[in-house]
């Protein structure tokens, strides 16, 4: 046991020391959800149609992506508010918190997969989805919508381990779920001859083994953050403030994934093979983006128990700490990658298109992905001090604001082809993160978001 409590650890222990160990087990369960995801990509790659229904996969997933904003922004309010009541040295608060989380994620689910159901099919072919790639894409998201409430209750369960600085718990449940879902795969793909909806279907069951095992761990052992069934009554004053907090959030990641539905309808106008190159790209280079990814996830939880106990110039010095780490390592990964760009777009494909443009998409993001690094560091700031609009701003702005008009401007004129995808991303990540320094260092994220004169102990109703 170590002497110092998780809370103590993070309000006065070493921020390197915390940083890592806090992004430890996130950028492992991060690693090896994306270590499933080209396993995934590699058993979809082997069906009949295979870089079609490699293609398929990638033009939905944006779309899944709007389907979760809502509620990962929810999310994020609750771990925000969670990590300032602990901050504060009110737990009880906290624990009603998590209860409304739990609550809202599920039911909020349950419409947004509703919804997804009803206008998903003609929504793919708005965007330009024609052929095998809508009938596909189709197969794998329905199954995707149906099982909605499984991967929500598991976020809800996540984000309150995280406002606590218990990283390690979900991601044992992650690895759990992956090592499930490599088994699943071939055996609904290709076992039961489900094809590409059992890929999704494998991915539903084992996140909802994942999340009842995280239902059973919050409400019956005494670890953390422990609610009571009443919790989960919906109470109109914490509901407030979590969707006060919460909607800026969720909108700038609704937003962000109609942009990336948007730029996906870009990628396939240059066609199908455009299409594969981009989606094995993004996903290798996600493996890159883990460790940054992890560094951000932690420094919310760092930031917002900073804040909570008015402690702002920790706090800070946490956010630089943060983006010295993230580009580091980011840096080394990203010149790794481009050595051996080649020999990773050939594990999945062999079509010489394919091979080219991936190669060429990888090396460029790979050597100027430390930008993300800045850009994570920023986001994870502003989302732990509860200050979304501010993140908002960077996850919508990037695509937006500067991405898709770069794409078109590039496209119309000059000759870059599908390579105007590429430096437009480069260029975007660029901008925003000078962007984000500038709030940065307007100082207006280090105001704390929850009031500690507001009695959540009192019973609510909705209203």
């Amino acid at each position: 046991m170590e002497s110092m409590s998780k809370r103590e650890k993070i309000l006065r222990g070493n921020i390197r020391k915390v940083l890592i160990s806090l992004a430890l087990p996130v950028v492992l369960a991060n690693a090896i959800q994306t270590i499933y995801q080209v396993v995934d990509t590699y058993w979809v790659s082997r069906l009949a149609d295979g870089d079609v229904s490699v293609a398929a996969i990638n033009f939905v997933w944006p779309m899944i992506f709007v389907t979760m904003a809502f509620g990962i922004g929810i999310n994020i309010a609750g771990t925000s508010m969670i990590s300032q009541f602990i901050g504060l040295n009110k737990e009880r608060e906290a624990t009603r918190v998590a209860g409304q989380l739990v609550s809202f994620s599920f039911v909020f689910s349950i419409f947004l997969g509703l919804a997804g159901l009803l206008i998903g099919r003609p929504l793919m072919s708005l965007l330009g989805a024609e052929g095998l790639i809508h009938t596909l894409g189709w197969e794998y998201l329905r199954a995707i919508f149906l099982g909605m409430p499984t991967m929500f209750v598991f976020f809800a369960f996540q984000s309150i381990k995280q406002g606590q600085g218990d990283t390690l718990t979900p991601m044992i449940l992650s690895g759990v779920s992956v090592v499930l879902n490599v088994f699943l795969d071939p055996l609904f793909m290709f076992t039961f001859g489900m094809g590409i909806a059992g890929a999704a279907w494998a991915t539903v069951l084992a996140r909802a083994l994942s999340a009842v095992a995280g239902m059973y761990l919050l409400f019956f052992k005494q670890d953390g953050l422990s609610p009571r069934l009443r919790d989960l009554r919906f109470n109109g004053r914490i509901l407030r403030d979590i969707v006060k907090i919460g909607l800026p959030a969720g909108l700038g990641q609704s937003v962000e994934g109609i942009g990336f539905m948007i730029l996906s309808a870009f990628v396939l106008s240059f066609g199908e093979f455009t299409v594969t190159a981009f989606g094995i790209g993004n996903t290798i280079n996600s493996l890159i983006l883990m460790p940054a990814m992890g560094i951000g996830a932690a420094l919310a939880t760092v930031v917002g128990q900073n804040l909570g106990a008015d402690q702002p110039d920790r706090a800070a010095r946490a956010v630089w700490e943060s983006i010295r780490l993230s580009v580091s390592m980011l840096a080394i990964g990203g010149v790794i990658i481009c050595i051996i760009a080649p020999r990773i777009i050939g594990i999945f494909s062999q079509e010489p298109v394919v091979l080219e443009q991936g190669t060429y998409f990888l090396r460029l993001i790979s050597l100027a992905i430390p930008l993300m690094g800045v850009f994570e560091s920023f986001v994870g700031c502003f989302q732990g001090s509860g200050h979304t609009v501010m993140a908002m701003m960077m996850t919508s702005g990037r695509l937006w604001v500067l991405r898709i008009p770069m794409v078109l401007l590039f496209k119309h004129f000059t000759s870059l082809a599908e390579k105007s995808v590429w430096y437009a991303m480069v260029l975007s990540n660029l901008l925003i993160g000078i962007f984000g320094l500038v709030l940065f260092l307007g100082g207006r994220w280090k105001q704390r978001v929850v009031d500690d004169q507001e009695d959540y102990l009192r019973e609510g109703s909705v209203t």
